[in-house]
């Protein structure tokens, strides 16, 4: 198993992931193009458990030689690891949209969803998306949006005292996935002008906080410090 690793880590060796220093803070990122990587999301195993870790996602997903370049936790989840709003998985609704009221960031509206169809993937407001009428074949819904058609979110505040560890999901004017998680505790607003002024992301949405983690193999990165809900994961196909 070491060495079908280590022969994956230089195959699939890439420079997708980088550091970005923003406003004094340091942030991990990681960029793919939904026409070419394979961005998927993952909630259960064979058996119908929460993977709950990226290590037992790759270890479920080595089975058919599917090799994780790049993981994040991938939307907010309930006690029971299943997902708060809308989740999509193989083009199969697991849990409808969720537009209720209600306290905590994922009720802090606008929220979106972070949707993939077949080479493209998006981010929209909840309420757009469902007058949209587009069928993803992977989707997550979470809260608040970063940054919606150029704009900060209208509750985001430049001298906010609140700092946490953050993670999201941006698109680029070029249509490609960027990935990032604050390597330190930050405001919403510093996060959301990372997606809008640094990325170039009219559109990003926040995952979620404190509990951020990535899984960078390439960098020997497997953050597993908490259970985690929904997955969002690049795989690639190891030759047979």
């Amino acid at each position: 198993m070491l060495a079908l690793l280590a022969c994956a880590s230089t195959a699939f060796a890439d420079e997708a992931c980088r550091k970005v220093l923003h406003l004094g803070d340091s942030y991990t990122v990681c960029t793919f193009d939904p026409a070419i990587d394979g961005i998927q999301l993952y909630q259960n195993d064979r058996s119908g458990k929460p993977y709950g870790s990226f290590r037992a996602l790759e270890s479920d997903l080595m089975q058919d030689r599917i090799y994780v370049r790049f993981a994040m936790n991938g939307g907010m989840y309930r006690d029971d690891q299943s997902p708060v709003g809308l989740y999509i998985e193989n083009g199969r609704e697991q849990r409808a949209i969720n537009t209720n009221k209600g306290w905590g960031n994922f009720h802090l509206l606008p929220n979106g969803v972070f949707y993939i169809l077949p080479g493209h993937a998006g981010i929209m407001e909840s309420k757009a998306f469902i007058a949209s009428g587009i069928k993803p074949f992977y989707a997550t819904q979470s809260g608040p949006m970063l940054v919606i058609d150029g704009k900060l979110h209208p509750s985001f505040l430049a001298d906010s005292t609140s700092f946490k560890t953050r993670n999201g999901v941006g698109i680029s004017a070029d249509g490609k996935v960027i990935f990032a998680a604050s390597d330190g505790a930050v405001r919403f607003h510093d996060f959301a002008t990372l997606f809008r002024d640094d990325l170039g992301c009219a559109n990003a949405l926040f995952l979620d906080g404190s509990i951020s983690s990535l899984d960078i193999p390439e960098w020997q990165r497997r953050d597993g410090q908490f259970p985690l809900g929904p997955i969002i994961a690049v795989t690639e196909s190891l030759p047979q």
